[in-house]
């Protein structure tokens, strides 16, 4: 009785052997970790590829040698057409830029000769190092200079009034953050309101150049992102008790130097490196280019301005490669599709797509079982294929368990 015994459980042995290569390959396919589709970028499919995209007609010029900007975009002010881009939705820290979005969000907020007392406070805990315009505690200042201020001075004390007239520099930067949100400008992240390195404080050029554009259409904007010059009011002299003033000039080197440049703001930080976003006017059409963190504080211009040239003599002969999104456009794509994030890195999306919903029979480390192994607890039995389980489950567990098993069949006979 013996040999027919050891043949039989031979035979067991042998099946579910043979049965392993397949079982072993089936559930690794069903349960393969969920990968959701990557996000469509704003502005169109390519914008979210990394590189440069251009996409010339015959005849077209190239584009300039030597770009070192990381994230660089030109585009056509009026139409929304991106003319040519390199990773325009990668991430970086913005610098002096973001002043554009607070110009956008408070700027319509005070008429420019509202008359303004600063407070102490409200010169109070600005960043080490800032930009400043100059202003004193307790003095009157128009909102007009304090506007110059920020565009020509890039100052961050006429930032802080302005934002404390506004409710403070949380409610300000909240407020701009709603604003990036409804001109569908997904990569950028504010902490403070005039650009300060802060942690986590990023936008894109595709981001900055949605700003400038939407800026540019308030006249005020336009006047003071122009204004080379202007004298801003100083302290109360001590023996005349008159009230002087002196002289700022704007930031900006290309502005006065590039034929037809209307503005718009220049930036520079530690951390950021230079940025730029310049809008100039030609034959009638407006491009805006944004240039940030390229390998010197000086090639920020010269990048800015030799892209400008390029998009001037390739308009009507490049096929757009994206657009800009205009404000409450319901047909924009899904947010966002970064080519990179603030390292080189690919980004994720300001709002993750969420992965798969767990299965209700996950096991207790939180993984989801896969869908073979969810069909034996139906309770309809286990089936063949949970029968093939159970041989290899025995087959791994040494031949006592098969023993065991078929003494119990040959018992239940």
């Amino acid at each position: 009785m013996l040999v027919p015994i050891r043949s039989k459980l031979a035979r067991l042995l042998v099946a579910p052997a043979a049965a392993l290569p397949l079982l072993s390959a089936a559930p690794a396919a069903v349960a393969a970790p969920f990968e959701p589709p990557p996000p469509a970028a704003i502005g169109g499919e390519r914008l979210g590829l990394p590189g440069v995209q251009v996409d010339p007609q015959d005849g077209a010029p190239a584009l300039p040698g030597g770009l070192t900007g990381q994230s660089w975009i030109v585009a056509d002010a009026a139409s929304g057409e991106v003319l040519a881009a390199g990773n325009p939705h990668l991430r970086l820290a913005p610098a002096s830029t973001l002043k554009i979005l607070f110009a956008d969000t408070v700027l319509p907020k005070f008429d420019r000769n509202t008359v303004h007392k600063v407070a102490p406070e409200e010169i109070q805990g600005i960043g080490a190092g800032s930009s400043l315009v100059g202003i004193k505690e307790d003095l009157d200042y128009r909102v007009e200079d304090l506007w110059r201020g920020v565009f020509l001075s890039s100052g961050n004390d006429a930032v802080h009034v302005l934002a404390h007239m506004n409710g403070g520099v949380q409610q300000t930067v909240a407020e701009m953050q709603a604003r990036a949100e409804a001109l569908q400008a997904l990569d950028t992240k504010v902490v403070s309101p005039d650009g300060y390195d802060s942690d986590g404080q990023v936008s894109s050029a595709y981001d900055l150049t949605l700003f400038a554009r939407a800026g540019l259409r308030n006249p005020d904007f336009r006047m003071y992102c122009a204004t080379r010059d202007a004298l801003f009011p100083g302290a109360v002299d001590r023996n005349s008790g008159q009230r002087g003033s002196f002289g700022i000039a704007n930031t900006d080197r290309l502005l006065g130097k590039y034929p037809g440049l209307i503005g718009v703001k220049n930036g520079f930080t530690t951390n950021a490196g230079s940025t730029f976003v310049g809008a100039a006017e030609r034959d009638g059409r407006t491009l805006l280019v944004t240039v940030m963190h390229p390998s010197s504080y000086q090639k920020v211009y010269d990048e800015t301005a030799a892209l400008l040239d390029w998009g001037f003599a390739a308009a009507g002969k490049v096929n757009p490669v994206g657009k800009l999104v205009e404000e409450g456009e319901t047909a924009a794509p899904a947010p966002t599709g970064q080519a990179g994030g603030a390292a080189g890195a690919p980004a994720p999306p300001p709002h993750p797509t969420p992965s798969a919903t767990p299965d209700a029979t996950a096991t207790a480390t939180g993984a989801a079982r896969p869908a073979t192994a969810r069909a034996a607890d139906s309770g309809d039995g286990p089936g063949p294929l949970g029968w093939i389980l159970g041989g290899v489950v025995l087959t791994a567990g040494g031949a006592g368990g098969l023993l065991l098993l078929n003494r119990r069949r040959a018992a239940s006979r």
